[in-house]
């Protein structure tokens, strides 16, 4: 049977953020452009939240993620041992369902394939079924690559949308309660009120290891909505994660264990915030980098990646103190630290710009883990 080719100008594998916001982004600026995704799953974007704070986005990019937030709020609250605080930084959630409504408004149905990937080449990609896109870029966004090249702690968690009859009370996002027990490492839960009765709570972890032990989790979020006096709670979505925090590592065999000479994005370029593991900042920029100039290049992104990963050393030295130098139990001591700092310090090392003043300023003064033990962390290999 011959083998259906489809050609198009650009083919992108995988349907996960990172694609989807340069499918949306070409779409939307140029119409015309044959852009084809494939995505293996029933749903663009799976099954996940992602949440960004206004800073996270440059004002010029901010036309790409405008149409896909579902819910804003105009500050957050933070929770820790000696203090709480309310920062005036305005904060934003994307749902997969909204992700996956406008990229399906944007693209043709057609331009949307269902299909499992089975080779990614440089102009190729190839389905499982034998369907065959050849396209002028291929860009592989299919999740992370071989992280055992790079040294990694792990941000993981399990979250719940919980209907709280009566209401939740919040009015706020919490973006880290760290009141609760420390268990497994660092651990905060994280409080969305999507509306008076809907609370998006998550229980998450900055582990040594990336295992999710998902019954003991819902009891934990059960417990703290007890805690909070939330009565007849119903768990109505969940979904659970693991993130890299990246220590450090051989960049050039991470990105070989995926395909030396194919152009990628999000997690499989390692485009993310070293420190919080998170991806959406570095697919808007991306996505808007990719629409500025459709013709791009393959080593144009390569290039990209690579400078992002050297750009990025100082927040890896960061993880090897949290990870190595902090006792587990006592990790929420450096966040706790961190987040008494000036909101524009804080909302700059979220973007991943921290300026040098920053830097400087988040190792001077009284260290929230033992000299000695930092010094060790920093030199270890």
């Amino acid at each position: 049977m011959p083998k259906t080719i489809i050609h198009c100008d650009i083919a992108l594998a995988g349907g996960g953020l990172s694609a989807g916001l340069i499918a949306l982004a070409l779409a939307r600026r140029h119409p015309n452009m044959d852009v084809r995704l494939v995505e293996s799953g029933e749903k663009l974007g799976g099954n996940h939240v992602w949440s960004f704070f206004d800073s996270d986005v440059a004002p010029a990019d901010r036309w790409i993620v405008e149409p896909l937030i579902c819910h804003r709020w105009p500050g957050y609250d933070i929770h820790f041992p000696k203090f709480s605080r309310t920062l005036g930084a305005a904060y934003n959630s994307i749902d997969s369902d909204r992700l996956d409504a406008v990229v399906r408004a944007h693209l043709p149905a057609d331009h949307i394939l269902r299909g499992d990937v089975a080779s990614v080449s440089d102009t190729a990609l190839t389905l499982a079924d034998g369907r065959v896109l050849r396209a002028r870029l291929v860009i592989d966004a299919r999740g992370p690559g071989d992280l055992s090249h790079l040294s990694c702690g792990w941000q993981k968690f399990l979250g719940q949308a919980l209907h709280v009859p009566g209401g939740h009370g919040l009015t706020r996002p919490i973006v880290k309660d760290a009141t609760v027990d420390q268990i497994d490492g660092y651990r905060f839960v994280y409080c969305l009120p999507f509306d008076a009765e809907t609370v998006f709570v998550e229980d998450t972890y900055y582990s040594t290891t990336p295992d999710i032990d998902a019954p003991a989790l819902r009891a934990r979020i059960a417990a703290y909505a007890q805690s909070r006096g939330w009565a007849n709670v119903q768990a109505r979505r969940e979904e659970t994660g693991v993130l890299p925090v990246i220590m450090g590592g051989n960049f050039d065999g991470y990105w070989a264990s995926t395909g030396d000479g194919v152009a990628k994005a999000g997690l499989r370029a390692g485009l993310c915030q070293p420190v919080t593991g998170y991806s959406l900042p570095d697919a808007v920029k991306l996505a808007s980098m990719i629409a500025a100039d459709p013709q791009i290049s393959r080593a144009a992104l390569i290039r990209h990646a690579r400078l992002c990963w050297k750009a990025r050393s100082y927040y890896r030295m960061l993880d090897k103190m949290l990870f190595r130098a902090a006792l587990p139990n006592r990790r929420y001591q450096v966040l706790e630290r961190f987040y008494a700092l000036s909101e524009g310090l804080i909302g700059r090392f979220y973007a991943g710009q921290s300026t040098l003043w920053d830097k400087a300023r988040l190792l001077i003064g009284k260290p929230p883990v033992p000299i000695g033990r930092a010094i060790r962390a920093i030199l270890e290999k």
